[in-house]
C-alpha cells in the first residue's frame, strides 16, 4: 500500500496508460480522481475500482479549460481534503507532415499535452506544497526522437521535458516533479495505428524486448516516481520503452 490515503489526480484516465495508472494507484491505497472528457468511460472504471475495495471519483474535464482545471482541483480537495499527486497523462496527437502542417492542427498538439499539464500544475501547486507532493508528467519517446508526420506531437512532448525540469528546479524543496517517457504500449491510440497482426509483429521486432508494452508496465513506473520510494528523485526522466531508444541502428553492419 505504497500510496495509502494519498490523493491523486490522473488526467487522460479514461483509457490506456491513464486508466492503468488509476487502477494501480487505487490498488496501492490512493484515493484517485480520474479526469478526462468522457464521463461514462470514467465512471465505468471508477465502478470497477470501488468494487475492488478502492476509492475513486470521476471528473469530466476539458483540461484545456483553465476554469475547469481550477474546479477539478477544488472538487478534489472538497471531496478528500487534500491533494498529494498529479499525473499529467492527457494527450492529443494531430499528425501532419511539417511542410504542409495546418496551423490549427499544429497548435492542437500543444494545447492538451503541454498547456493542460501546465494549467493543472499551476493550479495544484498550493495543495501539493501543503502535502509535500509529487507530479509525474507523461512525455513520449517522440520527445526524444524524430519520426515522420509527428512534428507537432514530438515538439509538444519535448517541451514537456523542459517544463518538468524547470518545475523541478523551482519547486525542489516542496514538490517533486519527474517525467516518464513511454515507448510503444498497446493503448487504443496505438492500436489504431498498428491495427493488424503484421503491423504489431513488425513493431515488436523493432524493440529490444521483442514485444509491445502493457500499459500497466508504464503505470508501475509512474507509481514508483509518485511514491515515497522516490523521495530523493526530482527532475528525472525515466524511459519505459523496452530498450527502443537505447539502440544505435548501424544499418547493415555486423560483428558476428
Amino acid at each position: 500500500m505504497r500510496l495509502q490515503d494519498k490523493v491523486a489526480i490522473i488526467t487522460g484516465a479514461s483509457q490506456g496508460i491513464g486508466e492503468a495508472t488509476a487502477r494501480r494507484f487505487a490498488q496501492e491505497g490512493a484515493k484517485v480522481v480520474l479526469a478526462a472528457r468522457r464521463r461514462e468511460q470514467l465512471q465505468s472504471i471508477v465502478d470497477d475500482i470501488e468494487a475492488a475495495g478502492g476509492t475513486a471519483m470521476a471528473q469530466a474535464v476539458d483540461i484545456t479549460d483553465e476554469a475547469a482545471v481550477k474546479d477539478l482541483v477544488a472538487a478534489t480537495v472538497a471531496a478528500y481534503g487534500r491533494l498529494d499527486i498529479v499525473v499529467n497523462n492527457a494527450v492529443l496527437m494531430v499528425p501532419g507532415m511539417l511542410a504542409g502542417h495546418d496551423t490549427k492542427a499544429w497548435r492542437q498538439n500543444f494545447i492538451v499535452s503541454l498547456d493542460g499539464a501546465m494549467f493543472l500544475m499551476r493550479e495544484a501547486y498550493p495543495e501539493l506544497c501543503k502535502a509535500g507532493g509529487a507530479v509525474v508528467n507523461v512525455s513520449s519517446v517522440c520527445g526524444l526522437k524524430g519520426s515522420p508526420a509527428t512534428a507537432g506531437y514530438s515538439a509538444a512532448k519535448a517541451a514537456m521535458l523542459g517544463l518538468s525540469r524547470n518545475a523541478a528546479i523551482e519547486w525542489g524543496g516542496q514538490v517533486r516533479v519527474n517525467t516518464v517517457i513511454p515507448g510503444a504500449f498497446l493503448t487504443p491510440p496505438t492500436a489504431a495505428v498498428i491495427p493488424d497482426d503484421a503491423a504489431r509483429e513488425a513493431t515488436a521486432k523493432s524493440i529490444p524486448c521483442k514485444r509491445i508494452g502493457d500499459p500497466v508496465e508504464c503505470a508501475n513506473a509512474i507509481l514508483f516516481l509518485a511514491s515515497d520510494e522516490a523521495s530523493y528523485i526530482t527532475g528525472a526522466e525515466l524511459v519505459v520503452d523496452g530498450g527502443r531508444t537505447a539502440e544505435l541502428n548501424t544499418g547493415t553492419a555486423s560483428w558476428d
